[in-house]
Order: C-alpha cells, then structure tokens, then sequence
C-alpha cells in the first residue's frame, strides 16, 4: 500500500509560484513513475507532469517551461514548482504514483492517489 500526501497549495497572484510536495509512504519509492494531475470545477482530472525512476520529465505542453518537477528517492517526495502561474492553473493538484513500468498521461495507469491540494491564482 502507498500513501501519498500533498502540501504546499494556496492562493497565489498571476505571475506568482507555489511549490506542492508529496510525500510518498513504500520501502520502493524509488521505482514508482509519480505524476501530478490536476482537476478543475466541471472539468475533467488532467495530466500536468510525470517523473519516471530515473528521473526523465514529461509536461502537458500547457505548462512546458513553467512548471518543474523532481523527485528525491531518499526523502521519497516528488515535487512540483510552478512558476509564472496564470488563472487557468487554478484546480486542485493531485499526486499519483505508478507501480507499472513507463510513464503515462492517463489517470487509469495510475495505482494511488493523495488527497489533492488547491491551488488558486487569482489577483
């Protein structure tokens, strides 16, 4: 079993940045492909970054060169910085980790979930 937890949302102005955290329970972290989706009102949850175990990056192109994510295999956290944060961020941001090899795009592919944290980007 896995458990993951989020931190690090709030209210933040256009132009802002926020970093969100998971922390990740699992003796094999370091295996896990981890992802950050997002889901805002009466949409549907959406990918926005993955990491794979050897830290290989993959973003919706809508986020590309704004938002950074890394992982630490010793502190088993996976981060998510965003930067230049604009009103369409606004959602709640859910961490997600993967047991299967590969990362994906798709929410199905993924194993656990936290809870999600809010972020909103308001002025």
């Amino acid at each position: 079993q896995v458990q993951l937890v989020e931190s690090g949302g709030g209210l933040v102005q256009p132009g802002g940045s926020l970093r969100l955290s998971c922390a990740a329970s699992g003796r094999t972290f370091s295996t896990y492909v981890m992802g950050w989706f997002r889901q805002a009102p009466g949409k549907e949850r959406e990918f926005v970054a993955a990491i794979s175990w050897s830290g290989g990056t993959y973003y919706v192109g809508s986020v590309k060169g704004r938002f950074t994510i890394s992982r630490d295999n010793i502190k088993n956290t996976v981060n998510l910085q965003m930067n230049s944060l604009k009103p369409e961020d606004t959602a709640v941001y859910y961490c997600a980790a993967r047991l299967g090899s590969g990362s994906s795009y798709y929410t199905h592919d993924y194993d656990y979930w936290g809870q999600g944290t809010q972020v909103t980007v308001s002025s």
